[in-house]
């Protein structure tokens, strides 16, 4: 595994703890806009995906993105997979949380 440059696991209100950091949220894609996948973050709040290849993306499916945070609640993509529709949200939200949080030091 490289751990030359992590990504910290953000949903959209943890993302602007990261600004100009690499991150790693999940997206359930609502729409395409231009080169611009909006969704909705696994908390529940909408967030913003520039770059990658939007067109590729299925609307409702579920698309891990890794990139850089340059909004509070948008992520400059690296790295997108189309995880399909079913995923548990409410689990990676708490993965989130603890990524975050007390138990941060055990995440990369």
């Amino acid at each position: 595994m490289d751990t030359s440059s992590p990504a910290v696991f953000v949903n959209a209100e943890l993302l602007k703890m990261h600004m100009g950091k690499r991150v790693r949220a999940v997206v359930q894609v609502a729409r395409n806009e231009g080169g611009s996948i909006v969704g909705q973050s696994t908390d529940g709040q909408q967030l913003t995906v520039k770059g990658g290849d939007p067109q590729s993306f299925t609307l409702f499916h579920y698309v891990e993105v890794i990139g850089i945070a340059d909004g509070n609640h948008s992520i400059r993509a690296e790295i997108c997979t189309d995880f399909g529709e079913l995923f548990d949200a409410a689990s990676y939200n708490g993965l989130c949380q603890l990524a975050n949080g007390k138990y941060k030091n055990l995440f990369i």
